[in-house]
């Protein structure tokens, strides 16, 4: 029997270096399937209705970023968990720190 994995969606606000680390975390994970947004006009990947459709889980790095989502996606939204952590924008991809920092706060939602 095969269970399906848990999808994370990970959003911050230009999709370079916050939200492609955390998806980074989880590739090949056994548990979960993890994929990155952000919510600014410039993202490298733009959040859409299909991601929220898709996740299971949706962080978002900081509390704009879930504000921009209830915003623009309320219906989209409905049902779905939302959490928001408190890591700035302060970190380049796969900083130690940003990992550590990654770690520490979705250590509460998630089993690495």
């Amino acid at each position: 029997m095969t269970t399906s994995k848990t999808k994370l969606l990970f959003v911050c606000s230009r999709n370079q270096w916050r939200s492609p680390t955390a998806e980074a975390l989880f590739k090949n994970h056994p548990r979960y399937d993890a994929r990155s947004a952000g919510t600014a006009e410039g993202a490298r990947i733009k959040v859409t209705a299909c991601h929220l459709g898709w996740a299971d889980l949706i962080f978002c790095m900081e509390r704009k970023h879930a504000d921009r989502l209830r915003e623009q996606f309320p219906e989209d939204l409905a049902g779905k968990q939302l959490v928001t952590m408190r890591i700035p924008d302060d970190f380049t991809f796969m900083d130690p720190e940003l990992v550590e920092l990654l770690k520490a706060e979705l250590a509460a939602h998630l089993d690495f």
